[in-house]
Formats: structure tokens, C-alpha cells, sequence
């Protein structure tokens, strides 16, 4: 991990916000023997990985899909503490399942063998011969990007001139993602299960760097898990973890302000406290820190936003057997559909959509007998999509077509079955204060990547670090860990570097009873 720290000593950080990037940054804080306050305006921890709960049905109102869990794991350690004994997270097998226009499906493995014998049954032996080539390219570019442009702190573009530049360039990573996967799966089916990732980075597949193929390995050859107790349990856990190493937590507490003395912050200041620091870790989308430094920095090209999510939860009577944990449901369209949530600013004619059924997994999300479906539908950012006051009126209509179009793609009586419902727009990601109105922060751009992505490190402040989506490395559950890691690096130094396999992360059964996870 390289970079240059902040300036002076941090005894006492302030993080503001316990999200998933805030509590990573401070148990990594905690474990390097400073004194962390962190200040939440919610009245729990998690951020974006909410939890709104409505008779009985437990919706996840952020992430879905975790991966990587030996990132968490590593946040973990840094007090001495395990996530084993804390969550217990179930492998999902299958990671996903997608379903296609023309009625086929595929179950998508992160096991080698079952992964190449399913692809073989889908699109026969030269395909599953393609997947093995895949496969170990995958793996390669996981090593090589984690270790030189994932896990690292950038000061400067020339950090890039490396060896390693050079080796990714031979690894094909500055070609375009959809071609570079066509060499291998000249199924079109079967290379949107290894591209549609790139969507929620904001840039097509026909656009994207090859390089981001590296999220298509996160989620099918390292694994996708679900903690028990739904992925608002994982803050909850981390949450805990950080109160127990000495970390003090205060909810319900927006800070308003930061108190300066030239470039160094002193203090953060809530409604009703002032608390003194040595530095501070913020973790609020780019525009809300921007505003509480009292700075934003120039940039030549304004930052371009990645899509946003219509995310419909219902609470259901009944389900459906044809869906998995994870579900994908795509439409006949695919480059028209990128075209219009990229470019042209439409919703989508013939949606892609992902399906998530956590009661799957765990019953327990919803009263006896009931069930948990999650429907994120990618749509435009408010930036070249319809406005928030628009999404308003927008907002029923939608939803209906929603549910419409799941009837015809099999859901039987969906309509019919639901009992209790959220509906989350871009109104509502606006209204958080997310800028253009999408959870999913800049886009990954070429020019919004790596040493070119908004930096941790803001100028004309010595003491404050960012943390989250919009800043280094980027967007994800994986990145946002990572960028807690990094946040507290900057003011303490980079930790000793662990071993990190490529191979999928072992299962991790909970040995012990779980701790309480209440705050």
C-alpha cells in the first residue's frame, strides 16, 4: 500500500458515519491504537446497507451481494476480533441464476467444475473449454490488480508507471471488457453473466476496460455469501466489534460542522456537541464532505455519475421456484438498454433486472410462511434521467410495470401476493443527499479510475481523509471496505500487507454463538 499520510498526529479521529466504509475505516483505526469516535446521523449503524422492517418483513434497503468476505475478515482482525465469531455467512450455491429472454437459464457457480460442466450443458463444449481460459485469466488479473491499482493509495498518475502497468496492458486489461470476453464466450448469453457488472460502474461493456472484469471475478469465481440475519446484520457485527475495542458510537447525530484552525480540522460539531479531534475520516457522499470542508476541488472535467437503481422490495404470501438466492432476469435488448440508461437518459424499454430472494437463505427475514423479494431495476441518474420531482409522479407507474413485467417472465400472480412493499427511487437517493441521485456514486470512467478517481485526500485540509463509493477505489461492498482500510492508512501509516489467495474464500461457519450486535 502506497501513498503519502496526513499531515501531524491522530490520537483522536472523528469518522462521520457508520457505514461500511466508516466502520472499516475505524476498526483498522482502532486496531493501530488511536482513539475513534464515530458519529452517525441514523439511529443504527449501516449507511447505505439499511434496514427497514414492516410487519414482520425485514428489507435490506442497501447492498445485496457480498463478496470478498476476507476483506471483512481483515477489518475484523485489525482489533483482534473475527468475523466468524461475530456473522455467520452462508456460500451461495448457485451465486446466481439467470434466466434469459428465449426461456434458458443458467446457474452460475464460483466451484470450477460445476461451473464449466453448467456451462457446457448451456452452450456445449467449446464453451466450457472458453470458460476454463476464463477463468484463469480472471485470476490473473484479480492478483494483479488488487496488489498494484485496488488496495493502494495514489498520490499521482505517475504512481502508475510501474512493471505492473505494463503486465496488465499484456493481460489485455486496456481492451474493451465485452470484446476481450467474446474471445473466450462467443455466447452472447453467457457474456452478460461476465459483464453486466460493469453497469453498476457506470460505463457499457462495448466501453468499459477489460480491466473491470476483475468485479466479474469477485462474484463468480471468489464466491457471493449472505450473512445470516440479512446484509444489515454485517454493520451490525462490524458495528459491535468497534464498540468492544473502545471505539465510542453516537447515533442520531448529523454533524452540521467542522471547526478549523487554518488547514487542520479541530472539531466536529453536532446539534447538540462539540467533540475535539486530531483528524477525521468522512464517509457522506462527495458533495455532503465537500460542503462540511468547505472545499471542493477543481477538476478539468466535471464528475459523471454512474446509473441509478429503482429498488422495489415486497413481502410476498408465496414464491417462486424458479428463482435462486440471486436471480438475474434479462431482457432480449442489451446494448440498447446500456445506451439508455448511459446516453440517452430513458428508462429501460426491456429491462435487465436483478431479483434477490433473501428468505432463500433465511426464513427469518419474514413473518412464518411469507418471503422477502428484493427488484433492482438500473435506470438513468438524475443528471440525464428524469429529476426528482419527476420520479414522484414517475414513481406508481413504475412500479406497476415492474410488477408486470415479472408476471410475464414467470412470477405467476406476483401482483396478487404482496402483502407489504418499499418502493426506492431516485427521489429518495436524492433526498439522502446522493448527487445525481444514485447510490452508485461516480462512474468508473477512465478518467474517474484509479489515480484519476476524486482522491481521499483533500487540498487545502491536512488532517482529512474520505472514505466510501466516490472516492478510492471505488464502488462496491469490496472497494468500500477497502476504502476504510485506506482512510485510516493515510493517517496512520499502511498496516503489513496480508497473504490474499485468489482461490474463493473458505466457508466461515459460525464456531461460537454470535456476539449481540446491537448498538
Amino acid at each position: 500500500m502506497t501513498g503519502a499520510p496526513a499531515a501531524g498526529h491522530a490520537d483522536h479521529v472523528v469518522v462521520v458515519g457508520a457505514g461500511l466504509a466508516g466502520l472499516s475505516a475505524a476498526l483498522h483505526l482502532l486496531g493501530a491504537g488511536r482513539r475513534v469516535t464515530v458519529v452517525e446521523s441514523g439511529l443504527q449503524p449501516g449507511g447505505r446497507a439499511g434496514r427497514e422492517e414492516r410487519s414482520g418483513y425485514r428489507f435490506d434497503t442497501g447492498p445485496t451481494v457480498l463478496t470478498m468476505p476476507d476483506l471483512v475478515e481483515e477489518a475484523f482482525a485489525a482489533v483482534g476480533d473475527s468475523l466468524r465469531d461475530r456473522l455467520e455467512l452462508v456460500p451461495l450455491h448457485p451465486a446466481y441464476r439467470a434466466r434469459f429472454a428465449d426461456g434458458s437459464h443458467l446457474d452460475v457457480h464460483s466451484d470450477a467444475e460445476a461451473m464449466e460442466a453448467e456451462v457446457e450443458r448451456f452452450a456445449g463444449p467449446g464453451a466450457a473449454c472458453g470458460y476454463r481460459r476464463l477463468r484463469a485469466w480472471l485470476g490473473e488479473l484479480y492478483r494483479l490488480q488488487m496488489r498494484r491499482f485496488i488496495d493502494v493509495n495514489f498520490d499521482s498518475p505517475r504512481r502508475l508507471l510501474h512493471p505492473d502497468l505494463a503486465r496488465l496492458a499484456a493481460l489485455g486489461g486496456f481492451g474493451r471488457l465485452d470484446a476481450r470476453i467474446a474471445r473466450y464466450l462467443p455466447d452472447e448469453r453467457l457474456r452478460r453473466v461476465f459483464s453486466f457488472q460493469s453497469l453498476y460502474a457506470g460505463v457499457p461493456p462495448e466501453r468499459a476496460l477489460a480491466a473491470y472484469a476483475v468485479i466479474a471475478y469477485m462474484d463468480t469465481v471468489a464466491g457471493v455469501w449472505f450473512p445470516r440475519g440479512g446484509m444489515h446484520a454485517l454493520p451490525g457485527a462490524m458495528a459491535a466489534a468497534a464498540r468492544d475495542a473502545g471505539a465510542e458510537l453516537r447515533y442520531g447525530q448529523p454533524v452540521t460542522r467542522l471547526e478549523r484552525a487554518g488547514e487542520r480540522v479541530t472539531a466536529a460539531v453536532t446539534a447538540t456537541e462539540r467533540i475535539p479531534c486530531d483528524a477525521v475520516v468522512l464517509t457522506p457522499d462527495l458533495p455532503l464532505s465537500y460542503a462540511l470542508l468547505g472545499h471542493r476541488p477543481r477538476r478539468p472535467l466535471r464528475l459523471r455519475h454512474a446509473p441509478s437503481a429503482v429498488v422495489l422490495h415486497v413481502g410476498t404470501d408465496r414464491t417462486w421456484s424458479g428463482l435462486g438466492h440471486h436471480t438475474l432476469s434479462f431482457g432480449s435488448a442489451w446494448r440498447r438498454t446500456f445506451r439508455e440508461l448511459t446516453r440517452d437518459g430513458a428508462l429501460m424499454t426491456d429491462p435487465s433486472l436483478l431479483v434477490t430472494r433473501p428468505t432463500a437463505t433465511d426464513p427469518e427475514l419474514a413473518p412464518p410462511g411469507r418471503h422477502v423479494h428484493y427488484v433492482l431495476a438500473p435506470c438513468p441518474n438524475t443528471d440525464i434521467g428524469p429529476d426528482a420531482r419527476q420520479w414522484r409522479d414517475l414513481a406508481p407507474r413504475y412500479r406497476d410495470s415492474l410488477l408486470d413485467h415479472l408476471e410475464q417472465r414467470g412470477l405467476t400472480g406476483i401482483a396478487a401476493a404482496v402483502e407489504e412493499e418499499l418502493l426506492v427511487t431516485p427521489a429518495d437517493w436524492s433526498a439522502q443527499g446522493l448527487a445525481a441521485g444514485t447510490p452508485f456514486s461516480a462512474a468508473h470512467t477512465a478518467s474517474q479510475t484509479g489515480p484519476f478517481r476524486p482522491r481521499n485526500l483533500v487540498r487545502g485540509t491536512r488532517n482529512a481523509v474520505l472514505a466510501g463509493c466516490g472516492t478510492t477505489p471505488g464502488v462496491g461492498v469490496p472497494t468500500v471496505l477497502l476504502s476504510g482500510k485506506l482512510a485510516a492508512a493515510r493517517l496512520t501509516g499502511p498496516a503489513p500487507r496480508p497473504a490474499r489467495s485468489p482461490r474463493p474464500a473458505p466457508a466461515l461457519p459460525r464456531r461460537t454463538p454470535a456476539k449481540d450486535t446491537r448498538t
